[in-house]
């Protein structure tokens, strides 16, 4: 297993860890019944930070956050000589963590998304580990908490019995609703991008080439370009710019302290 602790990236702070010792940490976070916040962040995940401090001082609150885009891997490899061999793709993360949940018989709830993705994901996932006990189902509201609501959600979530907790609510609304819930929920709580989608059959994954090579944003483009342009279109290229100033030493890219302050509202 490769854990090298948290390295600098534009200021946020990545953890240049495997697969294996991702899963690891998540499953020991979850057979002792402890918070721990988990994401995946590729170029558009970084670039969120770098662009809100606040934010970005969210994300480095968090426990494990993985290199999910290879612009990303990239980035641990040239800065800090990381020497990752691959990414920690949120979706293959994912699984691997459902896959271990089911050998431990632990109980796996899902937050957000629709109904009707949701169900579909089961279906799927029940097809790929039999033995998967999932605790629980909720779908996203679409709008901001409520007074009260947080901890409505959280106590649905540990009467659930639920050890591992998936959220699926897109960047950056998921990593904000995991660092608003995590003192609230007695397990890992993953940030998992677009993974139910994926798995539930509703986006199609890209060729392995293109995963390869960091072209998956084109891919991603492609089936959604009036969505995603200006994220891929105008982010890359910022995000480019800023790792070669950060590799220079033209910009510091000092890393926000972590936050430590409660949210009053966020998306639920």
């Amino acid at each position: 297993m490769i854990d090298q602790g948290k390295q600098n990236v534009l200021g946020v702070q990545v953890s240049a860890v495997d697969y294996d010792s991702a899963v690891e940490k998540v499953m020991s976070a979850a057979r002792e019944g402890r918070p721990l916040a988990v994401t995946a962040l590729a170029v558009h995940g970084v670039m969120t930070g770098v662009q809100d401090k606040a934010h970005g001082a969210r994300l480095n609150a968090f426990d494990l956050v993985t290199p999910d885009g290879q612009p990303v891997r990239w980035a641990l490899n040239l800065l800090h000589r990381a020497r990752l061999a691959d990414r920690v793709y949120g979706p293959e993360l994912t699984l691997r963590v459902l896959r271990a949940s089911a050998e431990q018989g632990l109980p796996v709830y899902l937050y957000g998304s629709t109904e009707q993705t949701l169900e579909l994901l089961i279906s799927k996932l029940h097809e790929r580990f039999p033995a998967l006990k999932i605790a629980g189902m909720e779908a996203s509201k679409f709008r901001s908490a409520q007074p009260g609501e947080p901890e409505e959600i959280a106590a649905r979530i540990k009467a659930s019995g639920a050890r591992v907790v998936m959220v699926g609510l897109g960047c950056p609304r998921q990593e904000i609703f995991v660092y608003g819930m995590r003192h609230l929920v007695d397990a890992p709580m993953l940030a998992v991008g677009a993974a139910f989608d994926y798995h539930a059959g509703g986006l199609k994954n890209p060729p392995a080439w293109m995963q390869k090579y960091a072209l998956e944003w084109l891919w991603r483009l492609g089936l959604e370009p009036k969505r995603l342009w200006r994220r891929y279109v105008l982010l890359n290229p910022a995000y480019l710019a800023r790792l070669g100033a950060q590799k220079t030493r033209l910009w510091r890219a000092t890393p926000p302290a972590p936050a430590t302050e409660p949210l009053s509202t966020f998306a639920v």
